[in-house]
């Protein structure tokens, strides 16, 4: 690719969905955009036990309804991220003013370190959630490997976040 404005070539060129797709930012969103599903999924999936004795659906980290409240709305949120900023890679070599591909790129790289800081402070809700668990608070170990799998992911979420702001 011809080198302009920020990392992109000259405006009005035609769409390049091969050259698109190479890029490594674009790679660092869809699994950016994965991770988020295998989050927000895993919770909403076994995040949530039936009590038998109780008669009510429990969180499994901890009895924390915070807890699987948050990992859903971040996953969720971060999920429509990853798809806004797809749209505005594809979008951005047909953008010919280089003080909007400024605010764009400035733009990438204020919100992804903003998603980074969030999966941090989710890994650590998770997982401090889930080590205070009792045993009795996941019957026959259901969901434990979904609990795991969120804050594996959540865990990994920051780097490919946090590698965003490095590559811009």
């Amino acid at each position: 690719m011809e080198g302009g404005a920020y990392g992109a070539g000259k405006a009005g060129g035609a769409f390049d969905p091969h050259t698109l797709v190479r890029q490594p930012h674009t790679i660092l969103r869809v699994v950016s955009w994965v991770f988020s599903i295998v989050v927000f999924g895993s919770i909403v999936n076994e995040g949530y036990l039936n009590s038998p004795s109780e008669g009510q659906e429990f969180c499994v980290y901890n009895r924390n309804p915070g807890a699987c409240g948050y990992g859903v709305t971040v996953g969720v949120l971060a999920f429509l991220t990853c798809l806004l900023y797809l749209a505005l890679d594809v979008y951005f070599p047909q953008i010919s003013s280089v003080k909007d591909r400024k605010k764009a790129v400035l733009s990438d790289i204020g919100v992804s370190a903003f998603w980074a800081f969030l999966w941090f402070v989710g890994f650590c809700y998770l997982a401090n959630q889930w080590q205070v668990s009792k045993p009795r608070d996941s019957p026959l170990s259901e969901g434990t490997d979904a609990a795991r799998a969120a804050i594996a992911f959540s865990f990994f979420s920051i780097f490919t976040w946090r590698s965003r702001v490095a590559s811009a």
